[in-house]
């Protein structure tokens, strides 16, 4: 994708939050854009793609959609985690059923532990 594609990608996925009345907040990750949902990583844009946090019971019947991958990362298998090549979201319903499948598992998504910060003695 270049910058044009980006960006317009990018706003689809914001347009399918409002519709679904899903409040989110947009962080710089992983080279891309990843939306937030009640401080957990919901998805986001990755090399070209979207990286999707999916239930992983769900996961296997999910890669059998067009464009969509185990997400790897860093040599590693990210459990619950899909990657979606654009053919599998070019569609606006497409992109709507990962948006909401990211929103709906969402809840059960457990939330990255924050560091403590050390106090000083």
């Amino acid at each position: 994708m270049n910058k044009n594609t980006d960006e317009l990608f990018l706003e689809r996925i914001r347009t399918v939050f409002q519709k679904h009345n899903t409040q989110w907040i947009e962080k710089r990750m992983f080279g891309g854009l990843c939306f937030m949902v009640d401080d957990k990583m919901c998805l986001g844009s990755y090399r070209g793609g979207m990286m999707a946090r999916v239930d992983p019971e769900e996961i296997e019947e999910l890669l059998q959609r067009e464009g969509a991958e185990q997400m790897i990362h860093g040599g590693r298998t990210m459990t619950g985690f899909a990657f979606i090549q654009p053919e599998g979201f070019e569609d606006d319903d497409d992109l709507e059923f990962w948006v909401v499948k990211c929103i709906e598992f969402n809840p059960k998504a457990k939330s990255s532990k924050k560091k403590k910060k050390k106090k000083k003695k």
